[in-house]
């Protein structure tokens, strides 16, 4: 199904980008806590790195609920699976669906695959433990911003890891998602060649010192990191926002992966912010609304 690019006027901006990094401050539409909320945080996935843990905010209901993995962004450096966005607190309050926040190890730790890596084991890991949480399997979709656009773009569209002969119970589950909601991340590393990125964390992500030029950048490395580069018709419905001032990730990512999945068949919706720059995950009400329906028509509804 192919769907128009839409465009949203937005006035005021109710977060900053912070200088120097990818992560945003917190603002309203950041759940700080919430005592109607269960949480069980600090929930270790995998052993490898003290990172490698996850909060899950657990829904009420007596039915199997859908969940949406929250990847929060940072520059693939920084940032914190402590808050999660608002319109996801809201549905989780409503008992609408649960949402699990992920951390990861970042690159001064180990650079690309491993986040990307870590992102795929949490959502098995969540499949694994579907019934302790009152998940339903069937319906777990992934959501970020920013680096964390990046990572929920990469695994809603890369093939399915699962290894059915694996030691590993956790291994043995899907790492497929139903839907995703990237909010300004980067999807096509090859735009380093025809576009300035002047922020170090592009390169830093694949193990490249700022300032290398992008045609020294390591072909293999620049296509494998580009979620762009695994879209094919199976891929789920896939929402992006983007603003069309974003000079940290040019709006060109979004542009050219909507392209491309609807090249193959795939449901896509770009949500152009005008004059909007890198904080579009707060841009207001009305981008939380859009999002909110968009799980609620893939998943929640589902």
């Amino acid at each position: 199904m192919r769907a128009p690019v839409q465009r949203i006027a937005i006035g005021i901006f109710s977060i900053l980008l912070i200088a120097g990094s990818w992560n945003i401050s917190p603002s309203p539409l950041i759940a700080q806590s919430d005592d109607s909320v269960t949480i069980k945080r600090d929930i270790a996935y995998d052993d490898d790195h003290p990172a490698q843990k996850m909060d899950v905010y657990l829904g009420d209901s007596v039915h199997p609920l859908p969940a949406m993995i929250f990847l929060h962004g940072g520059g693939w450096r920084g940032g914190s699976k402590k808050h999660v966005p608002g319109w996801l607190h809201a549905l989780v309050a409503q008992g609408k669906l649960s949402v699990v926040s992920v951390e990861y190890r970042f690159t001064d730790v180990k650079t690309h695959p491993a986040q990307v890596n870590d992102c795929l084991r949490a959502i098995q890991f969540v499949r694994q433990h579907a019934d302790q949480w009152n998940i339903d399997p069937k319906r777990i979709g992934v959501t970020g911003g920013s680096a964390g656009g990046h990572l929920s773009a990469y695994v809603a569209l890369c093939d399915d890891v699962a290894n059915p002969d694996s030691q590993d119970p956790v291994q043995r589950n899907s790492s497929r998602v139903a839907c995703a909601v990237s909010f300004a991340g980067p999807t096509d590393w090859t735009l380093l060649r025809s576009i300035d990125h002047q922020h170090p964390a592009y390169r830093q992500l694949i193990g490249s010192e700022p300032g290398t030029p992008a045609d020294q950048l390591d072909a293999g490395l620049v296509k494998s990191v580009s979620p762009i580069t695994y879209a094919t018709s199976d891929d789920p419905p896939m929402m992006q926002v983007h603003g069309d001032a974003d000079v940290i990730v040019p709006i060109k990512h979004a542009s050219n992966l909507h392209e491309k999945l609807q090249s193959v068949g795939v449901e896509s919706q770009l949500v152009v912010i005008p004059n909007g720059n890198h904080g579009v995950a707060g841009a207001g009400d009305q981008v939380s609304k859009q999002a909110t329906a968009f799980v609620q028509q893939h998943l929640i509804d589902r």
